[in-house]
């Protein structure tokens, strides 16, 4: 069972830019389409970039644009590099393969915007 932790969250002013990262141990990685989520209070989770294995991405609307992501399957790693971020950005973001069967979710990382 692969294992995913991520870091790379904090406390930005809106405008500003994170970069999170995702580390996968534990079995394959690099054949996966590989997603960032994220969960805000009182609300569902959504996903809001998505990657192929060859590296193709596809963006939610709310964060095309402002959002890029990418991999590193030799280093089992995934990225969200966050700009331009806004209030409503705010949320706990996890990363995890797009399947109808998910690994087991690590324990996220808080980004919150806010002056």
């Amino acid at each position: 069972q692969v294992q995913l932790v991520e870091s790379g969250g904090g406390l930005v002013q809106p405008g500003g830019s994170l970069r999170l990262s995702c580390a996968a141990s534990g079995g394959i990685f690099g054949i996966y389409v590989m997603g960032w989520y994220r969960q805000a209070p009182g609300k569902q989770r959504e996903l809001v970039a998505a990657i192929t294995s060859a590296g193709n991405t596809n963006y939610a609307d709310s964060v095309k644009g402002r959002f890029t992501i990418s991999r590193d399957n030799a280093k089992n790693a995934l990225y969200l590099q966050m700009n331009s971020l806004k209030p409503e950005d705010t949320a706990v973001y996890y990363c995890n393969k797009i399947s109808t069967a998910p690994w087991g979710w690590g324990q996220g990382t808080q980004v919150t915007v806010s002056s």
